[in-house]
């Protein structure tokens, strides 16, 4: 039996809803600024526009991963667990620009990136055994956090010290 309709986009609308909520919030708190177009960074740097388009796409396969993730949890305990997960993660996601962007320390953000990293990670294998789909939805994702550690490392590199 079919759940009714309502039921079956409740967890889309309220995935969408988050995605939408932290992208707004990080993107809120991102200013390329002066400050930013003055640090040296790396030659490998993708074009600013670039982030956008990338955020929209790894929000989007985010959101996808936790509808599926609720679908597939075994109870309401799962459940609960993975609003818990994603929410701790949209959390260090708005951290990291807020650190980066609005308090200008690079090499904070630095430190707590490693935090999103594992963030990603804990959801991918939390969610695995319920769905590899919604696991391998996140690892746009965990590369692109990692490939932006990267970047954020170069830029303390060649701008150090701060504060």
């Amino acid at each position: 039996m079919k759940a009714p309709t309502a039921t079956r986009w409740k967890p889309v609308a309220v995935a969408a809803l988050a995605a939408l909520a932290v992208a707004g919030l990080g993107g809120a708190m991102t200013d390329l600024s002066d400050w930013y177009r003055a640090l040296v960074k790396p030659s490998w740097q993708p074009p600013d526009w670039a982030f956008g388009p990338a955020w929209t796409l790894i929000f989007g396969l985010a959101a996808a991963a936790g509808v599926l993730g609720w679908r597939h949890a075994p109870d309401a305990r799962g459940r609960r667990q993975l609003l818990a997960m994603f929410a701790a993660n949209g959390g260090l996601n708005v951290l990291w620009s807020a650190l980066f962007f609005h308090l200008r320390r690079p090499d904070w953000a630095l430190a707590e990136v490693v935090l999103l990293w594992l963030s990603v990670v804990f959801l991918m294998v939390r969610l695995r055994p319920w769905s590899a789909r919604a696991a391998a939805l996140l690892l746009p994702y965990a590369l692109w956090v990692a490939f932006a550690a990267a970047l954020n490392l170069s830029i303390v590199r060649l701008n150090a010290p701060f504060g």
